[in-house]
């Protein structure tokens, strides 16, 4: 926001020096009303101010809306009128004229209009109830690419060394077109500093040499706007041979010259010189220095670029031409004059009933501009007489203004050159004072800083600012306060004895407004321990301390840099909360670091080097793996332990950690070693827990920090006695495979476990909660049993113990297990369904009894199928013990039937009675297809196929479709509908070389479905920016391009018939009878001149020039007219145009003679021609 100062005298004397008294003093500043809602000032009244509106001079495509900008804001807010060439505009009345709702701006619909009629200049008009402001003049003007003049160019003949100018005179187009040089074959003819292009496309040769004998040169015209490309008539140019000659000017001619530009445009000066050796041509300014920063050379130096051109750039520039044989000048004398520029713009005023305030326009420019002065868009002389109101020249002196006089002042300043136009308004308003900072806001600071805190206010008169600290002491200006114009009250240097509470009273005549701001001034951060200089030995590891103090209400962060980059991704680097560690250093951990250390108001930082050394060697140090122990001996015997010693081997520098002891049982697994225990490294001894029946070897290992060393020699053989089993099988489990069976099956204990020979398993069950003895069956060398007759699906009580030949094992834990499962013998009763949607319904039964299940209950399962369909029947299983679940993805408009089955591990039971219902109608699935045929230049053909699923009755079909333009941006939408038997279409009136989208869905009562899209493009050359298709792999163009290779096959036959009969082939009379471009066959059918046809594929115009060969080589430069296009094939028509794919339709009258009219404007032309 804005605020201003205005001095408070009421009183006014008269007189100059009053005036400049106003001036100086510069009384009012530019104010907004603040729209703040919370204040209510949004209720405040305001003039209208102008916020957007078109550039002066606009030139619109033909092919495109032209849109008009005019916006503007004020309270209440303003309406808008126009004019057009000094008259009222009703927009009203013309359909094609849109003005956009709550703006000013204009869209003109000019497709099927002649586009000359909307041309005119046009002028936006703002008014409310306090004023009228304006625009600019807005001059609309229609792009223009006029046809070349008809014209034959003489062949021209001149001797070596001669300077020559071929001439291009293109149409003058709207806005003017971009000129280049090509060949015959479409590639750009090179420039240097002896050959190159004038500013007016005029191509200049300082010296002409033998090389440059050629019968085309053509000249090329690119029109931006409606992207057409034209070209002129080939010239022919043969050159004789001739000597040296000395420098002089083709451009400018004479001695001296004159140059006129305008300030602040860029200013182009261009010498072309003639001569052999080739001219060097350089530039100076006599009595001044050329503007390095803004200057600038092209085309080999010949042209001098001055940007942003001011009246210091005036004065006389030599350029001098030098070759072996001399030197030639040239003065071009510069004069600058400048169309109407601000110095300072009249400003917005809001002034209270009784003050005073001035406008001023200054303006510079040469000639001196004229200034006229309007109020509400009226000459200031012709408005209602106000006896405030003193205009003097560029100043309005406004006294003593009162309620009701707001307005909005106009100033137009204007010379030969240009005009500029301003809207300020006058805004008369009584109001009480706004504090407009935010209340109870709160500043910190740290100590020694500056310290400002704000009292942004509104009111009108404005209002007087005070300020108190603490509520009670009143703050004048004066060490260490400063209270600025707009409220500001500033510290300099800001103590802690400044904090505290801080109140801004705004007052004017009409009331008083207090607001409350908060001061905090805190400590500074220091670090009070430096990271200190380091040299550390490689390998090594580097502290770096940083201790901090800062403001204990501050939240620090500390941060680390090496080399003012971010820390290595390395964890040898660890951060602390005030020291940086570095471990085994690296040489690449040379350098500086910095510790940072921030706050929410401020930072504080130190920086130390770390410089890496070589290490000082030490002798080495020989780490291996110990010797083995050796002297292994048994003692201590007995039937369930040993004690095993043994004598350390050689540590070989690293200290044993542990002892592994392994065993060996040569009775049942022999050559395999078990580990058995560990025992710390200090040991040489250990008491073993050993197992019944097992053949003992023992061996020890020794490891320390390199590794484990080699086997111990083995320990003589330990036997142990038989004994009974000390544990059961494990994994103890009973299920029935089979109706009427039950499988035990069980984990058999090892050789190891078994504890002695004749190894045994008695199996033992009964059914559960039955009063009977166990049964029992003793097996061996098996790991299940398999019990016969059991009813279906009952509960068993089961267990296993082992025994052998010297006892049994412990009691064994008792395990359930289910005997065998048998198909459901029952199926749900009671099914009913209820039809929630076209796609959902729920299914509801009776669950069965549970001794029907005959097994584990695993769900139920739901069949259903169409009755008019072949598919498949969709199966769903509700798992558990359910008696309702949902039936999804249903087809829409089906008749289904369905039956529930219950589920055991076994298999399903019967099926419950079939039920029967039917699905409402819902949505139609997509279009089974989308085609597009035979695009032209401005239709097409649409066809599609109905819905694989109509899901009900089809009601029609709904087309939807949208230009894309090159930048992929859509364009508006356009709705068709269809009945349902209608599958084609054929869609005109359509842009050419346009991309378009399509969308089809089709519909049932029940609405539209899912959309399919297409895509296609009016035309065949398919050449749109980012949608570039690759030809080569085109079907079109690859029979093209074997029919026209038969075609070639056949001449060649038929001419080498005609040779051997003695024939002649007139290849002569025909290339005479095609050098003129512009004659033409005749259709037949309706005699005009062969045009584009986008059912030709593509083929070269009758118009187009191609080398005599038939085919366009790119030779030895890349620089070819096809680079120059934005992809896809284009051709010249017999006009000189360019065609690539037409926007608008083909015209039929041909055009001769010298007159200019309008050339086709095709979309893919070669756009990037410079």
């Amino acid at each position: 926001k804005l605020f201003y100062i205005m001095d408070r005298t009421r009183k006014w004397a008269s007189g100059l020096g009053v005036v400049l008294f106003i001036v100086l003093r510069q009384l009012t500043l530019a104010l907004e009303v603040p729209l703040d809602r919370k204040y209510g000032s949004f209720q405040l009244p305001q003039p209208p101010t102008i916020t957007l509106q078109s550039p002066k001079d606009y030139i619109f495509d033909p092919r495109e809306n032209i849109v008009i900008h005019c916006e503007a804001k004020g309270k209440p807010h303003p309406s808008f009128s126009w004019t057009r060439n000094g008259t009222h505009f009703d927009v009203e009345k013309d359909s094609k004229v849109l003005m956009k709702p709550g703006s000013g701006t204009l869209v003109i619909d000019i497709s099927g209009e002649k586009a000359e009629a909307y041309e005119g200049t046009y002028q936006c008009t703002a008014h409310n109830d306090h004023g009228t402001a304006v625009s600019n003049n807005i001059v609309i003007r229609q792009s223009r690419s006029p046809l070349w003049s008809k014209e034959r160019n003489e062949a021209i003949v001149v001797q070596k060394g001669i300077s020559l100018v071929l001439q291009c005179r293109p149409p003058a187009g709207l806005p003017p077109p971009v000129i280049f040089w090509m060949d015959n074959n479409f590639q750009r003819l090179p420039l240097d500093k002896r050959v190159s292009q004038a500013l007016n496309g005029d191509l200049y040769f300082s010296n002409i040499l033998p090389e440059d004998t050629r019968s085309d040169y053509i000249c090329y015209a690119r029109f931006p706007h409606t992207q057409t490309i034209q070209q002129k008539q080939p010239i022919s140019v043969t050159v004789l041979e001739m000597g040296e000659r000395r420098p002089g000017f083709m451009m400018p001619l004479g001695v001296t010259s004159t140059k006129m530009v305008l300030r602040g445009e860029t200013l182009e000066l261009e010498c072309i010189a003639e001569g052999l050796p080739t001219p060097e041509i350089s530039w100076q300014k006599d009595g001044g220095e050329l503007p390095t920063s803004r200057l600038s050379y092209q085309n080999f130096k010949k042209t001098l670029k001055i940007s942003e051109v001011n009246e210091g750039d005036a004065g006389d520039y030599r350029c001098t031409a030098t070759n072996s044989l001399g030197t030639a000048h040239h003065v071009i004398k510069v004069t600058v004059k400048a169309a109407p520029f601000w110095v300072s713009a009249p400003r917005n005023l809001i002034l209270a009933p009784n003050e005073t305030g001035i406008l001023t326009c200054r303006v510079g420019g040469v000639p001196k501009p004229k200034i006229n002065w309007f109020v509400n868009g009226v000459p200031i002389e012709n408005a209602p007489e106000d006896h405030s109101r003193k205009v003097d020249d560029d100043t309005v002196i406004l006294s003593n203004v009162q309620s009701g006089s707001s307005a909005v002042y106009q100033c137009n300043a204007s010379n030969e050159f240009g005009y500029l136009i301003a809207n300020a308004f006058v805004n008369v308003l009584a109001e009480p004072p706004r504090v407009l900072t935010p209340p109870n806001r709160v500043y910190q600071v740290i100590t020694n800083s500056p310290a400002l805190l704000h009292c942004a206010s509104f009111g009108s008169p404005i209002p007087t600012i005070t300020w108190f600290k603490d509520s009670q002491t009143s703050i004048k200006n004066g060490d260490p306060y400063v209270i600025h114009e707009n409220g500001t009250l500033e510290i300099h240097v800001a103590q802690p004895l400044n904090s505290g509470k801080y109140t801004c009273i705004a007052t004017n005549n009409l009331g008083i407004k207090e607001n409350h701001v908060y001061l905090e001034v805190k400590e500074p951060t220091r670090i009070l321990k430096q990271p200190e200089y380091k040299v550390v030995q490689r390998g090594m590891s580097a502290v770096f301390e940083c201790k901090v103090k800062h403001d204990p209400t501050l939240i620090p962060t500390m941060t680390w840099l090496k080399d003012n980059g971010e820390l290595p991704d390395d964890e040898r680097f660890e951060v602390d909360t005030d020291s940086l560690i570095i471990k085994d250093i690296t040489d690449e951990d040379e350098g500086t670091y910095t510790c940072i250390m921030n706050t929410t108001l401020d930072q504080d930082s130190a920086s130390a080097m770390l410089t890496v050394v070589e290490a000082t060697p030490t002798p080495a140090i020989v780490y291996e793996k110990p010797d083995p122990p050796t002297d292994l001996e048994l003692t201590d015997q007995t039937e369930r332990s040993v004690q095993l010693t043994w004598i350390p081997g050689d540590e070989h520098n690293s200290p044993t950690q542990t002892f592994l002891i392994q065993y060996e049982d040569l009775l049942h697994q022999p050559g395999v070693w078990v580990n058995l225990t560990e025992v710390a490294g200090t040991s040489t001894t250990a008491q073993l827990n050993l197992s019944p029946y097992v053949y003992y070897s023992f061996r020890v290992l020794a490891l320390n920090q390199v590794g484990y060393s080699d086997p111990s020699q083995p320990s003589r053989q330990y036997r142990t006695n038989p004994a009974a089993p000390d544990e059961n099988p494990s994994d103890v489990q009973g299920e029935g495979i089979e109706p009427g069976n039950l499988v035990i099956s069980w984990t058999p204990l090892t050789g190891f476990q078994s504890n002695g020979p004749g190894l045994e398993y008695r199996v033992q069950w009964r059914q559960k909660d039955v009063d009977e003895d166990w049964s029992s069956k003793t097996v061996a060398n098996v790991s299940q049993f398999v019990v016969s007759g059991t009813p279906t699906y009952v509960l068993y009580e089961i267990k296993v113990q082992a025994l052998n030949d010297y006892g049994n094992g412990p009691e064994p834990e008792v395990v359930i297990g289910y005997s065998g499962e048998d198909l459901p013998l029952s199926a749900p009763d009671s099914v009913q369904i209820m039809v929630h949607n076209s796609t959902l319904a729920e299914v509801h039964w009776e669950p069965v009894a549970a001794p029907s299940v005959r097994g584990k209950l695993q769900g139920y399962k739901r069949t259903s199928c169409k009755e008019d369909a072949e598919q498949q029947d969709q199966v769903l299983t509700f798992s558990g013990n359910r008696s309702e679940g949902r039936l999804p993805g249903l087809q829409p408009y089906s008749l289904y039937n369905l039956y529930v089955k219950v589920l055991n591990s076994k298999g399903e039971g019967p099926a419950s009675p079939s039920k029967t219902f039917e699905t409402p109608e819902g949505v139609p699935g997509p279009p089974s297809f989308l085609n597009v045929l035979n695009p032209s230049l401005d239709a097409l053909s649409l066809e599609w196929g109905p819905p694989v699923n109509n899901n009900g009755r089809l009601a029609g079909y709904t087309l939807k479709y949208q230009p894309v333009n090159s930048t992929s941006e859509l364009g508006p939408i356009k709705v068709m509908t269809f009945l349902a038997n209608e599958t084609t279409i054929t869609l005109g009136n359509l842009n050419s070389s346009m991309l378009y989208k399509f969308y089809l869905s089709a519909k049932t009562i029940k609405g539209s479905g899912p959309t399919i899209t297409e895509e296609a493009f009016t035309a065949m050359d398919t050449a749109a920016p980012s949608r570039q298709v690759d030809i080569a792999t085109q079907g079109w163009f690859i029979g093209l391009m074997c029919a026209i290779a038969l075609l070639i096959l056949v001449l060649l036959i038929v001419c080498f018939i005609k040779r051997n009969k003695g024939g002649k082939y007139p290849v002569k009379e025909k290339e005479d009878a095609h050098q003129d471009p512009e004659i033409q066959p005749m259709k037949e059918d309706d005699g005009t001149f062969g045009e584009y046809s986008d059912t030709e594929d593509h083929k070269p115009l009758k118009g187009s020039r191609t080398p005599s060969n038939g085919t366009v080589r790119r030779d030895e430069s890349d620089d070819s007219l096809v680079d120059y296009g934005e992809g896809g094939d284009g051709q010249f028509n017999e006009d000189g145009s360019f065609i690539g794919q037409y926007s608008g339709k083909k015209e039929k009258d041909t055009h001769e003679g010298n007159e200019s009219s309008e050339a086709p404007s095709p979309v893919n032309a070669m756009n990037s021609f410079v």
